[in-house]
């Protein structure tokens, strides 16, 4: 006799996902799943019960795609609810504003149910739903559906270390620019990433911390490392962002840790290092990833994968690139964080032979923390 199968990881995902919407996204207006059925099935309303087995975080069924995409029109505008009765507003009845984000709304829900499809049917699925030749792959977290201009932010090397490198001098006509930036493996992984989902439109700049210009803080903001030497990390988590995690240094960086202070008492994550061998060896790291508004334009985000160490940097930006872990990563950010504005991750990550490996959000012993809290 087969064991009975639980729910996946992706399938609560889009459950929760649904739910966030019915409840969280009007919080001033008690939607029932009565109310929301009767606006989906219009002349023939959905039942309460279907309703209710598309939100079951213990057993939940996938909506078929058309459903999915009348949640994503209904949800698009408040004006759905202001009538008498609730309804789905037709295409040519939407404006401009309120078709994007109905736009942004599909492909989202389009992207869970195809990660909650069993795997013969879930990669068909995505594609059938969201791919044609003329858009970028769907790709969650570092799709910026608004295609404005992303700056990465890098922190520049240490006078002392770009001396060490090829041809230091500027002047000299060998001289690689690139000799200049931290966190290059880094950087190279999420350029080329955020590139690839967003297609050849969206401007993507490189940017070092110390020659940002007022016109690139306005911008998406990805920054890459630490408080040691990216400023604008520096800036943001010690003065800009209301975050219970910071980051401390320390001379030697084995001593150097994230502290959270949401609890009753601080706690501190430090990186796990073997002193026993004539030079330190990095086991593990701690990594953080943040994303949320960007406080110097709201209509923007700012996103930080930073750590004690650059590998650490590294398994940070590959938890959402890594094609084998970035889906069930991303869906474990809707079921945790559906419905807020900002989100915070702290992670292990494992160094083996030198060598970071991405962790997996969905498992509890590589979380060290999340906020905001979700009570349970």
């Amino acid at each position: 006799m087969q064991p009975v199968q639980g729910p996946t990881v992706e399938q609560i995902a889009l459950a929760m996902r649904l739910r966030a919407l019915r409840e969280d996204l009007w919080p001033d207006v008690e939607l029932t799943q009565a109310r929301l059925g009767q606006a989906l099935g219009g002349t023939r309303p959905l039942s309460v019960a279907a309703i209710s087995s598309w939100e079951s975080p213990t057993s939940p069924r996938v909506p078929p795609p058309h459903r999915l995409t009348a949640y994503a029109t209904f949800f698009a505008t408040r004006r759905s609810i202001e009538g008498k009765a609730y309804r789905v507003f037709g295409d040519s009845e939407l404006t401009e504003a309120e078709r994007a984000r109905r736009d942004e709304l599909a492909e989202e829900l389009a992207i869970l149910r195809g990660a909650a499809l069993p795997p013969s049917t879930a990669r068909r699925a995505i594609l059938s739903a969201v791919a044609s030749p003329d858009t970028p792959p769907a790709a969650g977290t570092w799709r910026f559906i608004d295609g404005k201009p992303v700056t990465i932010v890098c922190a520049e090397l240490p006078a002392r270390l770009q001396e060490g490198m090829p041809d230091p001098d500027p002047s000299s006509p060998d001289h690689v620019e690139l000799y200049r930036y931290a966190d290059l493996d880094a950087l190279f992984e999420l350029h080329g990433h955020i590139r690839a989902v967003n297609g050849p439109d969206t401007l993507v700049n490189i940017r070092l911390s110390p020659l940002l210009t007022a016109d690139d803080y306005t911008t998406h903001l990805v920054l890459l490392g630490g408080v040691d030497w990216n400023e604008l990390t520096r800036e943001l988590l010690e003065r800009r962002l209301e975050l219970p995690v910071r980051q401390v240094s320390a001379e030697n960086r084995a001593h150097a840790y994230f502290e959270v202070t949401d609890g009753e008492q601080p706690v501190k994550y430090l990186p796990v290092v073997n002193g026993a061998a004539a030079e330190d060896v990095l086991l593990e790291d701690v990594a953080h990833f943040y994303r949320g508004p960007n406080p110097f334009n709201a209509k923007r985000t700012v996103t930080i994968c930073n750590a004690m160490y650059g590998r650490g940097t590294l398994g940070a930006v590959r938890t959402l690139t890594d094609a084998r872990f970035r889906d069930r990563n991303e869906a474990h950010i809707v079921s945790r964080f559906a419905g807020r504005e900002a989100f915070s991750i702290l992670s292990r990550v494992l160094i083996v032979k030198g060598q970071a490996v991405t962790p997996d959000w969905t498992l509890p012993e590589v979380r060290l923390h999340e906020w905001p809290q979700v009570a349970r």
